[in-house]
């Protein structure tokens, strides 16, 4: 399966997309989701990947129909020792060490307006602060702290950007000088080499260490699907053995010096021996750099994406869901339907409603729910824009509102 081109258009880009949970399981991301309260059918696309357990499953053939999970994988490019030599070995996870420890970092986020939880891991790569993370960690969150295991100190983090096609996301902590920073690994990993997982598993904030051997080079992983958020497809991974659970995402895959291999993304679901995958350390530092640079492309946010408040139904027949917000229509190509409006955002100072439709937004004209996340990705926060609707009543009403700071993309 393909990565999703519209992915961006359906996000936290200003509004919340509606859509049904489901679709089939193929591989999951090591991510801890802490449920305060029963999830709808329906969430929220920027929150969509939160809030599946923070699961995305991966396996090499199909699962029978009565599996939990099914993974799609390949590996290598039919040369060398890029093909899997064999399940490889995997142990208990332990306490980590110092060493094993050394700038890995604890991360706990507030996702969107559900005051829903989750939890994850990153790796400290300036002493003042510069945090690198998968972005589903961070995606839709609202707030975010980084704790430091060995000194017990929290930071509030921001985001400096994020990719949402590599699943790198770059983070700043508020306050931070003098921290323990990660060693990079500079050789060529093999088929064979050991390697530990190092990751805030099942979101204990503590860190653990989890044994393993790298079992293929240039991998390549389908996702799961995981409400509004299609699975997507990582390419040239590190696949490994070690024992990779939710909530490792973001950690450390470090070699036998301790020095970081990969970054933990993505792990087998229901399989067994376990199957793990790493973002090579190598090309997620070059994506690291390009945001910390200022570079965007056309996925890549950099800091906070607008936020106009509005949750609007996707352009498939779908049920409304949201914090605020109550049950609402379907697009019917006419504009984007309003299925609810967030409370205290710049929609609803502006007096939009559920059932209204938006048929324009800064000027553009918009005949879905994609096309008006798309305008709305155009602008950033604190920026004045029009907004143009039709109401339950046939009227059309115009109005200027500035845009809100919405959650991470």
């Amino acid at each position: 399966m393909t990565k999703d081109e519209d992915r961006n258009a359906t996000g936290w880009a200003g509004v919340a997309v509606v859509a049904e949970r489901g679709g089939t399981t193929s591989a999951r991301r090591p991510w801890h989701h802490r449920r305060r309260a029963l999830i709808g059918a329906g969430v929220a696309a920027a929150m969509a990947a939160a809030l599946a357990i923070g699961t995305l499953p991966v396996t090499h053939e199909p699962a029978s129909s009565d599996s939990a999970s099914m993974v799609s994988g390949s590996v290598g490019n039919g040369s060398g020792d890029d093909h899997v030599v064999g399940p490889g070995t995997s142990q208990d996870a332990t306490t980590a060490t110092a060493s094993q420890s050394s700038g890995v970092v604890l991360i706990d986020t507030v996702l969107g307006y559900s005051g829903e939880e989750g939890a994850g891991t990153g790796m400290v790569l300036t002493s003042s602060g510069t945090v690198l993370t998968n972005n589903h960690v961070i995606e839709g969150s609202t707030a975010i702290k980084v704790t430091v295991p060995s000194t017990g100190k929290t930071y509030t983090a921001t985001v400096v950007g994020s990719d949402t096609t590599d699943d790198v996301a770059v983070l700043k902590l508020s306050g931070a000088s003098g921290l323990a920073t990660i060693r990079i690994d500079d050789d060529a990993e093999t088929v064979g080499q050991a390697v530990t997982a190092v990751g805030n598993a099942e979101g204990q904030d503590s860190l653990t260490a989890a044994a393993g051997t790298i079992t293929a080079l240039k991998a390549s992983v389908t996702t799961a699907s995981e409400g509004a958020v299609a699975g997507e497809t990582l390419r040239n991974m590190l696949q490994t053995s070690a024992d990779v659970v939710s909530g490792d995402s973001g950690g450390a895959l470090i070699d036998s010096q301790a020095e970081v291999v990969g970054m933990d993304t993505a792990a087998s679901s229901g399989t067994t021996p376990t199957v793990a995958y790493a973002i090579p350390i190598e090309r997620a530092l070059t994506i690291a750099t390009s945001i910390r640079k200022g570079e965007t492309s056309s996925t890549v946010t950099l800091g906070y994406p607008a936020f106009l408040g509005v949750e609007v139904s996707s352009d498939a027949d779908t049920t409304a869901y949201g914090p605020g917000a109550t049950q609402g229509a379907t697009s019917g190509g006419g504009g984007a339907v309003i299925a609810g409006v967030f409370q205290g955002t710049p929609a609803a100072t502006a007096g939009l409603e559920e059932g209204d439709t938006i048929t324009a937004i800064g000027g553009t004209t918009v005949s879905s729910s994609g096309e008006l996340s798309k305008a709305l990705s155009g602008f950033r926060p604190g920026q004045k824009i029009s907004v143009t609707w039709t109401d339950q009543t046939g009227d059309s009403r115009t109005a200027s509102v500035t845009l809100a700071q919405g959650p991470a993309a």
